[in-house]
């Protein structure tokens, strides 16, 4: 037999397709042709295809080779293809029986020695073939871990090309083989109890090595902690303004320790994003914290919403579940904050090139700190240094519009010397967040049957479902809006953030006091912006 097919995939942004590698060697001139809409690394193949194969111990005589990767419409990049390009060689010239991988998907890098490499994308490209019928895959063994996260999948880890051939000539029938050869046949989601199912089980932290700081540690900043959990409890974004050393960057830090439990299902969609990226853990690549991402001020435009030629998620894709992150807010460059007025909107990033648009999610929360002034302690008019123009200038490099799209802003002042050194007991990450996943069980049972997992989320429809004021409430509103000049976005944000303070506290409706504390969660802003 001269001519084989072999099935692969291919990432595209977020997700894979699936790629038909055929081959056809045949008696001519010894060349070795590609085709099929190739990036220049997956030309390379030929070369490191053909010296894996003499090096693994195959004869491969000298013949005419054409490859040919389709649909030629998708463009094929990255070095996963070297694998399935060389078993289905092998197949074309008799060395592994013809049929045996028909219903194999295949994926990997190849050395020069034969050894297969870790590739990145292999939860999406594992996903995408469970989702095409394909039952059986074989990938890199640093991947297996990885593959067999998908439930109902066979996943066969190889550690070189000659395993890989084994276990298709049918002699990996077995856990292990005369040559040593592992193999994995997943039968169930080996990623915690239950089934991968909506609202299905919480994964707590397991094996999380990252500190995370307990607001019991911070001494005073009561206000700040209360913002917080209202935050957190809600999925609202948090702006926090105070002098440096008063304990902003740690309360930020402290968030972490406070966030709900992830469910299997955004688990796996948080993973897939990881995946593609090769950012997961070999042993333990499944993630079961939410995300904590600290950006650094100099991060550009990319870094942080994604792109590049080719594009890949950037930070706040990364953030997707969970928290990012922005200390020194005013050091960001104007247009780097301009380009999160959109995703903090849609809870999306869409990037546009000429091969295609991607699109990657996007549904943080963001937490934000800053001093209100370059030197950070105005307006003491003892210690601040700065001018009127100096701060007017630091400030403006933060929009109104930015700001509108903020929930929660406050002050985190100084700390003093008698709340440094009190012995009062200040309550656990642990309490705060018990009555942070209440608060999220009261939205989430809610909002059931809908898109909307929390109050953040909620648009003008939900607005006028979920969240009916009394009388004295649109009374109270009509007066706030008229006097505090608030947008429409901030009128709004002020009542989602109002219909959280009300779960937190267990009730049904929006009383007058959830209104005016979610009201002065507005007012800090407007004390430092001039309007």
């Amino acid at each position: 037999m001269s001519f084989s097919t072999i099935l692969s995939a291919a990432i595209e942004g977020l997700t894979a397709e699936v790629v038909r590698v055929e081959a056809d060697v045949s008696n001519g001139l010894p060349v070795f042709h590609m085709v099929g809409y190739l990036s220049s690394e997956v030309k390379e193949a030929g070369e490191r295809v053909r010296t894996a194969i003499r090096n693994s111990g195959y004869d491969y005589p000298a013949k005419r080779t054409v490859i040919n990767l389709s649909p030629a419409t998708l463009r094929k990049r990255g070095a996963s293809f070297d694998l399935p390009i060389a078993v289905s060689i092998l197949t074309s010239l008799g060395q592994i029986p013809s049929g045996r991988a028909e219903k194999c998907l295949i994926i990997g890098e190849l050395s020069l020695d034969g050894r297969v490499r870790k590739v990145p994308g292999i939860l999406p490209a594992a996903m995408t073939a469970f989702e095409s019928g394909i039952r059986c895959c074989i990938i890199p063994k640093d991947n297996e871990t990885e593959g067999a996260l998908v439930k109902g999948l066979q996943v066969i880890g190889v550690e070189n090309l000659q395993e890989a051939v084994d276990f298709l000539k049918g002699s990996r029938g077995y856990a292990v083989s005369d040559n040593g050869v592992r193999m994995i046949t997943n039968t169930v989601c080996n990623v915690g109890k239950g089934e991968m199912k909506q609202g299905g089980p919480s994964l707590e932290p397991e094996g999380n090595s990252r500190y995370v700081p307990d607001f019991s540690e911070i001494r005073g900043q009561e206000n700040v902690k209360r913002a917080a959990e209202i935050a957190v409890s809600g999925g609202h974004n948090l702006l926090m303004i105070g002098p440096p050393g008063s304990g902003k960057s740690t309360i930020a830090k402290c968030v972490a320790g406070i966030l709900p439990p992830l469910d299997l299902e955004e688990s796996m969609e948080i993973t897939k994003i990881y995946s593609v990226l090769g950012l997961l853990n070999k042993e333990s690549p499944l993630i079961r914290t939410r995300p904590f991402r600290k950006v650094h001020h100099t991060a550009t435009k990319a870094a942080l919403i994604g792109g590049g030629l080719v594009p890949h998620p950037g930070e706040i894709s990364l953030a997707h579940g969970g928290v990012l992150f922005l200390d020194e807010l005013p050091e960001f460059r104007k247009s780097v904050l301009e380009v999160l007025r959109q995703p903090l909107e849609e809870r999306s990033i869409r990037i546009t090139r000429v091969h295609g648009n991607y699109a990657f999610p996007a549904d943080f929360m963001l937490v934000a700190a800053m001093n209100p002034c370059p030197c950070g302690h105005y307006p003491d008019p003892e210690k601040c240094t700065c001018t009127p123009a100096q701060i007017q200038m630091y400030l403006s490099r933060i929009s109104h519009p930015f700001l509108d799209r903020i929930d929660l802003c406050v002050e985190a002042p100084r700390i003093k010397y008698e709340e440094l050194t009190a012995e009062k007991k200040c309550e656990s990450s642990a309490d705060i967040r018990k009555r942070v996943c209440r608060a999220r069980e009261i939205q989430k049972e809610r909002y059931r049957g809908t898109e909307i997992t929390t109050n953040a989320m909620l648009g003008i429809d939900g607005l006028k479902r979920y969240c009916r004021l009394g009388a004295s409430g649109d009374k109270l509103m009509e007066r706030a809006f008229t006097m505090m000049e608030l947008s429409v976005r901030a009128y709004h944000r002020v009542i989602k953030t109002a219909r959280t303070i009300a779960d937190l506290e267990g009730e049904e409706q929006i009383r007058e006091e959830h209104l005016r504390e979610a009201l002065g969660y507005r007012m800090v802003d407007r004390k430092y912006w001039r309007r």
